[in-house]
């Protein structure tokens, strides 16, 4: 890993989402040795993460290439302001792995490390994404929060709810 490429960056990391775990692929600028790991698709385990690497690398700040389509991932990543987000097109990482992979088999180690690579190798075609300020990301934590309440209530009642004010 070149020091160009994480100026100011402690580590560099690569997610491969998935329904129902997450591969990633982590490089810290110091050693370069690629660590592998698994999270599973939980809000938990992702903050857990997130607050492992702020632990680790002193809340220095921590670039993440990932696919642009994964939003819900995107929102849970984004709450940490040390994580710096580089979504990627996903045509992108598929054609690399096709590019790759002659069988073009989907491989989710084998995509977290093509999602590093992309970070680690071309950073001046990335954008990094700017999540809201805290106020904002205050307010989203609100409203997921009204989200779950609602769906609490509407599972209460088994589906039937009275129709909206207004909508009579």
């Amino acid at each position: 890993m070149s020091a160009e490429v994480l100026e100011g960056f402690a580590a560099a990391v690569g997610i491969d989402w998935a329904d129902r775990k997450h591969a990633i692929c982590l490089q810290a600028a110091s050693p370069t040795k690629r660590g592998f790991r698994v999270l599973e698709q939980k809000p938990e385990a992702i903050d857990d993460w997130a607050n492992e690497l702020r632990r680790r690398f002193d809340n220095r700040p921590v670039a993440v290439c990932l696919e642009q389509r994964r939003w819900p991932l995107i929102n849970a990543l984004s709450k940490s302001e040390h994580l710096v987000l580089y979504p990627v097109n996903p045509h992108l990482l598929a054609g690399l792995r096709r590019a790759f992979a002659s069988s073009g088999a989907k491989d989710d180690p084998s995509d977290a490390a093509l999602a590093l690579d992309i970070l680690l190798q071309h950073p001046e075609k990335l954008t990094a994404w700017v999540s809201e300020d805290a106020c904002t990301r205050h307010l989203q934590a609100l409203v997921e929060g009204r989200r779950r309440l609602v769906g609490a209530r509407r599972d209460d009642a088994g589906g039937v709810l009275p129709p909206p004010r207004g909508a009579r």
